[in-house]
């Protein structure tokens, strides 16, 4: 279908995007090592998202597609939202992540435990036209980590629809055909498709 720069540097990130996008045609080339990591100082996901799809473009002069994901909880009125990924701190480990949200949560009912994943997707081009498409994925904080794949907050999430199951329970075939990632690409593809 088209050929984009992967703006992500994240191993993780790249591996279930690319998983899912080559299966929809669209080519991926790979961030080169010289770009500089950009800063997420946004206050929005499609905000940072946006910051970064437009760094690569300046780089390379090539379209660029980039991300930005958070996970909303219910009973922490949204947090760590767009801070998701250094919610324990500027550096901080997954694990650490994981640590503090359920420590926050430690308190809090079972039948209060609801969150979402919300990835945003931008695509932006050297002309200076972008678009963006979101994913989201609905379900539930668990009282403790389960599961050995994925990745961030997968161990402590569990999908609505995922019979119990967290993220980290799931298959990555399995997480890339449900996930809010996954969601987010395939909504991308159907803009990309419609708008070409």
């Amino acid at each position: 279908m088209t050929t984009f720069v992967l703006a992500t540097a994240n191993p993780h990130k790249t591996e279930e995007i690319r998983a899912v996008l080559s299966e929809l045609g669209v080519t991926l080339l790979a961030r080169p090592d010289d770009v500089p990591e950009v800063e997420e100082n946004e206050d929005t996901l499609e905000g940072n998202a946006l910051a970064k799809a437009r760094a690569l473009v300046d780089a390379t002069r090539h379209a660029a597609i980039a991300d930005d994901t958070g996970l909303f909880v219910d009973a922490l009125g949204g947090r760590p939202g767009v801070y998701s990924a250094r919610y324990a701190g500027e550096h901080a480990t997954y694990d650490e992540n994981v640590t503090r949200l359920l420590a926050e949560l430690s308190e809090v009912g079972d039948d209060r435990r609801g969150a979402e994943f919300r990835t945003v997707i931008c695509v932006a081009y050297p002309s200076g036209r972008w678009r963006s498409v979101q994913g989201i994925l609905t379900g539930r904080i668990t009282r403790e980590r389960r599961g050995i794949h994925g990745f961030g907050y997968d161990p402590v999430f569990e999908p609505l629809e995922a019979g119990g199951r967290t993220l980290a329970e799931m298959t990555p075939p399995e997480k890339n055909a449900n996930s809010h990632r996954a969601r987010a690409l395939r909504a991308l593809v159907e803009e990309l498709r419609t708008s070409s």
